[in-house]
């Protein structure tokens, strides 16, 4: 596995040089995580990834006022106690993508995230929480507590609302595997453990954020 400089360097040459790739980096982070942080909106950021993935996310843009009036601003106690009746109706609410798994997952992530902040005060608070070293952790936690929060889904979502970490892309996997640090997509608890470790190395070397650590491997290939 390479240094983190000499993987900087071989993105700084893809990209025009070392000013062309911090410009980069710096617009890759120039939207803020959304203000202010409510456990709601936990649970509409989680909710329109999962209604995002293998969709149009246009669509699902275009359509999230819809959203946001069907699931009451996305409360968590509203959300958590929706019940057949609810869900009759809501999988023929042309408001929203009608889609019934996926409306079920709004009822199931908010019972989830009420469950995962229980010894916090907030929602944003128990992920503040959450080690940083540990990020793949926190993914396994989203796939195995959450509903429809596998994959990128969940690492979507944890960008999205400004938690540090590293989205799995085919860019990112094609570099890891080129490091010699997987041999393909991690799935298995050991694989991520091995893709974990492989950042904190990074980071300790560079004393940069996960998010432009997986930047900038993304560049390395792509």
């Amino acid at each position: 596995m390479r240094n983190f400089d000499e993987i900087y360097a071989i993105t700084a040459t893809r990209k025009g040089g070392k000013d062309a790739l911090e410009a980069l980096l710096k617009n890759a982070q120039s939207v803020p995580p959304p203000s202010p942080r409510t456990d709601d909106r936990w649970l509409a950021c989680m909710t329109k990834c999962i209604f995002q993935a293998g969709f149009n996310w246009k669509v699902v843009e275009s359509m999230w006022p819809g959203f946001e009036a069907a699931f009451h601003g996305f409360d968590l106690d509203h959300c958590a106690f929706l019940h057949d009746e609810d869900f009759d109706r809501l999988v023929s609410d042309k408001r929203i993508v009608r889609h019934g798994t996926k409306i079920r997952s709004v009822q199931q992530n908010a019972v989830f995230l009420d469950e995962f902040s229980a010894d916090h005060d907030t929602v944003e608070a128990a992920f503040t929480a959450w080690p940083s070293h540990d990020f793949t952790g926190l993914l396994t936690t989203l796939k195995k507590r959450g509903s429809r929060l596998g994959g990128n889904t969940g690492q979507y979502f944890l960008r999205f609302m400004g938690v540090d970490g590293f989205i799995l892309s085919r860019d990112v996997v094609a570099r890891l595997v080129a490091e010699g640090v997987i041999d393909k997509t991690p799935t298995s608890q050991k694989a991520l453990a091995a893709v974990q470790n492989a950042f904190n190395t990074w980071q300790t070397q560079s004393g940069r954020s996960y998010t432009h650590i997986s930047r900038i491997l993304a560049m390395s290939i792509g």
